[in-house]
């Protein structure tokens, strides 16, 4: 029998560990609920860390896959863990890619700027400031998305990434540093 089969599922204060346990018990339906739970926020990070939709949906499946055959390694919070198999695969990600920019695709949704001209300088500070933070360290580059792009707070990107908002703060900060000096010359 399996350890965690002696704990009834309501004994546990995280609903995360519940459906672990039920997993781990042979449910693996159960785990569905936990792609559902966290496939957005998990590819949100992990596309604006790769700037590819579809290098975000790989990484995404194939830490979910790793999550899955490690399940029973959880310890803590399964959001933290699984964060960081996600954060991980994509700092291996920009370590093996060899790339002169980073393209990201152009969203759907219309434009509100009326003019062409508008429409060209709005794409160009885009390319650049894609291009600068291209240019970033891994872990600067993590910092400045989970503050700037996904809206987290240091408290949280603290428990994420397992480290204090201090070096958070001085990560974001030498991000903020790095990128305005790539762009300075051109939009000084």
């Amino acid at each position: 029998m399996n350890q965690s089969a002696v704990v009834e599922p309501q004994q546990y204060d995280d609903p995360d560990a519940a459906i672990i346990a039920r997993v781990l018990d042979g449910s693996k339906d159960a785990f569905a609920l936990l792609i559902a739970r966290y496939s957005d926020p998990l590819y949100r990070h992990a596309l604006g860390m790769t700037g590819s939709p579809d290098v975000a949906e790989d990484i995404l499946q194939t830490s979910f896959i790793k999550a899955f055959q490690h399940l029973g390694e959880v310890r803590g919070r399964f959001d933290a863990w699984v964060f960081r198999i996600v954060a991980n695969a994509c700092k291996d990600w920009l370590k093996n890619i060899r790339r002169t920019h980073l393209s990201y695709d152009e969203d759907d949704q219309p434009s509100s700027l009326t003019t062409p001209d508008e429409e060209m300088d709005r794409s160009e500070l885009r390319g650049d400031l894609e291009g600068a933070l291209a240019a970033l360290p891994p872990s600067l580059r993590e910092a400045f998305v989970m503050k700037h792009v996904e809206g987290r707070s240091y408290e949280e990107m603290a428990v994420l990434l397992e480290t204090t908002v201090g070096a958070l703060k001085m990560r974001v900060h030498r991000a903020r540093e790095a990128l305005q000096a790539l762009l300075e010359g051109k939009y000084a």
